[in-house]
């Protein structure tokens, strides 16, 4: 089976956040230009789901509740964003 050389050396990642069913709920970081309205959460039995394919290495990410950046509460890494917040750290290996 032949990779597609868009997909080559990705990996699937799902990302999750429970927050209350009817908003609109996105995933912004390094890895789709930070953009708020690209990446779309579905809700599905409590929480907001999807999965991206994204390539090895280091990724920063934050969570776009109702328009309000939140970090993951589950991620057990953050690291300062140079605008007096923090974002949230995923490796992909």
């Amino acid at each position: 089976m032949m990779t597609s050389p868009s997909l080559a050396g990705k990996r699937r990642v799902a990302f999750s956040i429970k927050a209350d069913q009817g908003g609109e709920v996105y995933v912004a970081g390094s890895f789709n230009e930070w953009s708020p309205k690209k990446s779309r959460l579905a809700y599905k039995s409590g929480a907001y789901v999807t999965t991206l394919m994204l390539p090895k290495g280091r990724h920063e990410y934050k969570f776009v509740i109702d328009g309000v950046w939140c970090v993951d509460p589950e991620c057990p890494e953050w690291t300062p964003n140079g605008l007096g917040s923090l974002n949230s750290v995923l490796t992909v290996t």
